[in-house]
């Protein structure tokens, strides 16, 4: 198996070495660079080519404002954030801008790797703790739940796997959630993405934000 090859761009030396040997430790991961600002990260991406780039937000330069340059370098580039922040902006921001995941730094070694593994193999991430909260506040201003045809199409089990996969979850968790067979639960989000007429996870979560549901029957 080949490694995943991982960048990292933080602006606190301690931290992004940290992250950098508890990475390192593993046999399935591969440091090729590292940097600390919107530029390093622009350069890196560009001249390095990592599976994924994991990125803070608060540094010289912005990390939110150094997403849609990379893309538009690579559409194929995944970026994941590792920060601190919590504020729901922050989160919708980065994944709008294209980020395929969001993760506070309270991340457990092993956590992040398992998240790292998830995003390389395609799929998006957002911290469980603050999908929550954003469903939990959209609900709130919305004060009604979602009515929208493209989701009134979807089967009850995939309103099931929609509403996990808002929280995060990968296919493997959610298989075990559900009891279900991995290979039907990525049957089940492919089914989703074609009737929301989305192209990965990321978006399909955002359609669900976006329409203020509580929870799907």
């Amino acid at each position: 198996m080949m490694a995943v090859r991982i960048a990292v761009i933080d602006d606190h030396p301690l931290f992004r070495e940290g992250v950098k040997r508890s990475l390192g430790e593993m046999s399935d991961f591969q440091i090729v660079g590292e940097g600390c600002t919107k530029e390093d990260a622009i350069q890196i991406s560009r001249g390095q080519s990592p599976d994924v780039l994991l990125m803070d937000i608060s540094m010289p330069g912005g990390g939110l404002s150094a997403i849609s340059p990379i893309l538009q370098l690579s559409s194929e580039q995944k970026i994941v954030m590792l920060t601190v922040s919590e504020t729901r902006d922050d989160v919708i921001k980065a994944l709008q801008n294209g980020a395929k995941g969001y993760v506070l730094k309270g991340v457990g070694s092993r956590a992040l790797a398992e998240i790292l593994r998830t995003v390389a193999a395609g799929e998006a991430y957002v911290s469980p703790e603050l999908s929550a909260r954003l469903l939990s506040d959209i609900s709130a201003l919305s004060g009604a739940p979602c009515t929208t045809d493209s989701i009134g199409e979807l089967t009850n089990r995939e309103c099931e796997v929609l509403n996990l996969v808002a929280t995060g979850l990968s296919n493997k968790r959610i298989a075990l959630k559900l009891r279900l067979h991995e290979k039907t639960v990525k049957h089940d989000v492919g089914r989703i993405l074609a009737k929301l007429n989305v192209t990965n996870r990321t978006e399909a979560a955002m359609v669900l934000r976006d329409a203020g549901a509580r929870e799907l029957q």
